[in-house]
């Protein structure tokens, strides 16, 4: 038997129910019972996390889970899962740490004198402050106190982890003066600036910079942390990409601690990344928080092979899923689309369907994940027209095995496939074909 009796009588039991209280129409025959158990029994063994395929133009879509992983991660990451040596040293055979899995591979790719990898990037943050200015201030700009995603914002980490908020400047406008004077004012134990990486802001603007503020920390003793967020690796320009200021770059301009997001550009599974001097990294790895912020073997496992794929950047953005996808070249993802119409229309033919009413057309992409919010991406799309059913069009096509997940608009189905893998176009073929099957 593959299921206990005990769960096994649960289901039945459930079913049951639903046939006394009228939710499903009777008169059943015994076929019609274990058919309605039988799918009891799939609905209960079905996990809530699956795979979908994403055709809504977001590369790093937040809740389809960032960035998808490369082969080389999704490997390492199996092997890790059984017995490893996450703390135990094979050499001396005594215990070791493993905070020192991903540690040489960050150095090496940052150039800062130690790293520390945690569970999250705002985990890494909070561990930060918490390490750097227990109870005291945390100076920062009013421009960037930012909202991250799930509506958890700036001056709420810095509170959660024990320090206490100064803001200085303005919205718009901050100088390195303000700074200085919020110091001078109060018990200030560290200087954070803030990447906007999520929004942008123009006109009348200005802010102080990283080595204007490391220079000023330097001359008070006071340590700068710098909140990158996205943690691109690579030279924006090399993606087509504008500006983004990478890891290395603040690490360069004396940085006691970068924080960024492994989950993101860098192109790993979710992790907080901290880069910088030996005594702020020691202080966080000391920290009592870090051991509740720590990443398991599987997590490092995936890093250390994205990492490694980092050392060379032209790898990198070949094996790297969502590096990749925001490189394709536009006239690429045409041939493909036009290739999927094409195999829809022939199918849905086959099977005696109506035609399928879609087109070709272009479109933009998101980078998406709170980065880049300025970028768009030119981009190619599936539309099918609709009409009222757009919102049932969507649902079928979030019904599908595996699901797919797009966009609707104006009485159209945009099927983006800026981030979609190309062994999935026969999947998007196959689902549209059976669109008017449906209406």
């Amino acid at each position: 038997m593959r299921h206990g009796r005990g769960w096994v009588t649960d289901r039945l039991r459930s079913v049951l129910a639903e046939v006394r209280t009228g939710a499903v129409p009777r008169p059943l025959d015994d076929d019609g019972y274990a058919d309605l158990v039988a799918a009891e029994i799939a609905d209960a063994e079905s996990s809530t996390l699956t795979r979908v395929i994403n055709a809504t133009g977001v590369v790093l879509h937040t809740n389809l889970g960032r960035a998808p992983l490369a082969p080389e991660a999704v490997r390492a990451m199996a092997a890790a899962a059984g017995y490893g040596n996450i703390e135990f040293d094979l050499e001396t055979g005594r215990r070791g740490s493993r905070y020192l899995h991903c540690a040489d591979l960050v150095r090496e790719l940052c150039g800062s004198e130690d790293s520390l990898v945690v569970n999250n990037g705002a985990g890494a943050l909070a561990l930060a402050l918490a390490a750097l200015a227990p109870r005291r201030g945390v100076v920062v700009s009013h421009g960037e106190l930012v909202e991250i995603g799930g509506g958890f914002r700036i001056p709420e980490v810095i509170g959660a982890a024990g320090s206490r908020l100064a803001t200085v400047g303005t919205t718009n406008r901050t100088r390195v003066e303000d700074y200085e004077a919020a110091v001078e004012e109060g018990d200030v134990g560290a200087i954070l600036k803030v990447h906007r990486s999520n929004f942008s802001m123009s006109g009348y603007t200005g802010d102080a910079s990283l080595a204007e503020l490391v220079a000023l920390g330097d001359r008070i003793g006071v340590p700068v942390i710098h909140d990158l967020g996205s943690g691109l690796l690579i030279p924006s320009a090399d993606l087509g990409l504008p500006f983004e200021p990478t890891p290395a770059e603040s690490v360069a301009a004396g940085a006691d601690l970068v924080v960024f997001s492994g989950d993101k550009l860098l192109g790993g599974p979710q992790a907080g990344v901290m880069a910088g001097t030996a005594r702020a990294v020691g202080l966080a790895r000391s920290h009592p928080l870090c051991r509740a912020l720590r990443c398991d073997k599987v997590t490092l496992a995936g890093l250390a092979a994205t990492l490694r794929l980092h050392r060379d950047p032209e790898l990198a953005k070949q094996r790297i899923p969502a590096l990749r996808m925001v490189s394709i070249p536009v006239e690429e993802l045409r041939r493909r689309a036009e290739q999927i119409v094409a195999t829809a229309s022939r199918q849905g033919e086959e099977a005696g369907l109506p035609p399928l009413a879609a087109r070709v057309d272009r479109g933009h992409a998101l980078v998406g994940g709170g980065t880049f919010p300025d970028a768009r991406i030119p981009s190619v799309a599936i539309v099918a027209e609709a009409g009222e059913e757009v919102n049932g069009v969507l649902a079928r096509l979030r019904s599908h095995d595996p699901p797919i997940v797009a966009r609707g608009r104006r009485g159209r189905v945009f099927l983006d496939l800026r981030a979609v893998d190309p062994a999935d176009d026969m999947v998007l073929a196959s689902a549209l074909a059976k669109l008017p099957e449906s209406e």
